[in-house]
């Protein structure tokens, strides 16, 4: 057993001192005093903040891998290998809108994924195709479909991990939605035209998670609150935030913020193979994407995910959103391992949970990364 003390822990909320975090092969055993360390525990102190893994919902890519094109066990490692570096502990590869039988390649790797090992996958993430053809953003329009039978199966296939699926609530039926969640599938809305008694009615069917808030969605007006007002609205529905200042201006995110707790509330990066690479460039869908101010775009100007890590996220959610370092910490850890049903065993430093850590330098930056204790 090793005994981790760290100068400060985010346990509980709070960040406290003078804590050792006792930790047995994958999982935490104890949180403990730091002058109470049991006998034999072998004691490691660490010079900065022990915090829990990121839990990052929304991963299209990183190190140069796009998951649409590499929907593979090898790609899916060589994704969750280049986002380890910016303390990613547990991740959804993530694939936009395609063919039904690239979603089936993409949830039988992910199937392989997890039952190989490989760190960090919890699930995945299928964005699209079930879209509203005109909030499409960057997703081909030529791939976006409507729900029937054969798309169930597809979003119900896999037999490890969770499954996150992204659509659009206006252009679903409501028993579509019920079906998918009996089956245990957490059912997120994007890229949507939802008005407000649309958006209500998905909620009621078992609609759960609100995905990149602002962006690709009916706005909030006067007298249409639209998917953004039920987002808002809402206590049921978790929405994810693209803080990288480019995708929604942060005066916007901090109004949000007000609306209701930050548990309601979950950072994700929607990153793109240019994460943990050197690549300015990629394609994606046969349309070139530019690196260019910390920002992914189309060569019409359109926004294509982005070129965020979950660190620079909560960095960037201290520092432009105005949160502190535990609440900025919670949405990238506790809220998305909540939305995803995984809250009993990760997302927080407590007993019983898996060992996925990060420590965090005083500016914030990654030291180190546990996965699993290792």
């Amino acid at each position: 057993m090793q005994a981790l003390i760290p100068t400060c822990a985010l346990v509980d909320g709070a960040l406290r001192e003078d804590v050792a975090v006792l930790v047995d092969g994958a999982r935490i055993t104890g949180v403990v005093p730091a002058g109470a360390i049991p006998a034999g525990a072998e004691p490691r102190r660490l010079d900065g903040t022990l915090v829990p893994g990121f839990i990052d919902t929304q991963v299209n890519g990183g190190g140069g891998v796009l998951f649409n094109d590499a929907p593979t066990v090898e790609g899916i490692a060589a994704i969750g290998a280049a986002h380890r570096r910016f303390g990613t502990t547990g991740f959804l590869p993530t694939l936009i809108s395609d063919d039904l039988d690239v979603i089936r390649r993409a949830v039988a790797a992910v199937d392989a994924a997890i039952a190989a090992g490989i760190p960090g996958v919890l699930g995945i993430h299928v964005e699209g195709p079930f879209l509203n053809v005109d909030r499409k953003g960057i997703h081909s329009a030529e791939k976006i479909r409507p729900l029937d039978a054969e798309g169930i199966a597809a979003l119900t296939g896999l037999t490890r991990g969770r499954t996150l699926v992204t659509l659009a609530p206006e252009r679903v039926a409501a028993s579509d939605i019920e079906q998918l969640v009996a089956a245990g599938v957490v059912v997120a809305a994007g890229h949507t035209n939802a008005r407000y008694d649309q958006a209500k009615a998905a909620v009621a069917a078992g609609m759960r998670g609100v995905t990149h808030l602002f962006n690709a969605m009916s706005p909030l007006g006067s007298r249409e609150p639209g998917m953004v007002g039920a987002a808002l609205d809402s206590d049921a529905l978790v929405c994810g935030l693209i803080v990288d200042g480019h995708h929604v201006n942060p005066a916007t995110l901090r109004l949000a913020l007000r609306c209701k707790p930050a548990s309601g509330f979950m950072l994700v990066t929607d990153a793109m193979p240019s994460v943990g690479s050197e690549a300015s460039e990629f394609v994606l869908q046969g349309r070139h994407i530019t690196v260019k101010d910390g920002a992914c775009r189309s060569d019409d100007g359109t926004l294509a995910g982005s070129h965020l890590d979950m660190a620079a996220a909560v960095r960037n959610a201290v520092s432009m959103l105005g949160v502190d370092l535990a609440t900025a910490v919670t949405m990238a850890s506790a809220s998305p391992a909540a939305l995803m049903g995984l809250g009993d065993r990760h997302g927080r430093i407590a007993t019983g949970h898996a060992a996925d850590l990060v420590l965090l330098d005083a500016a914030g930056w990654v030291r180190e990364t546990w996965i699993g204790g290792a």
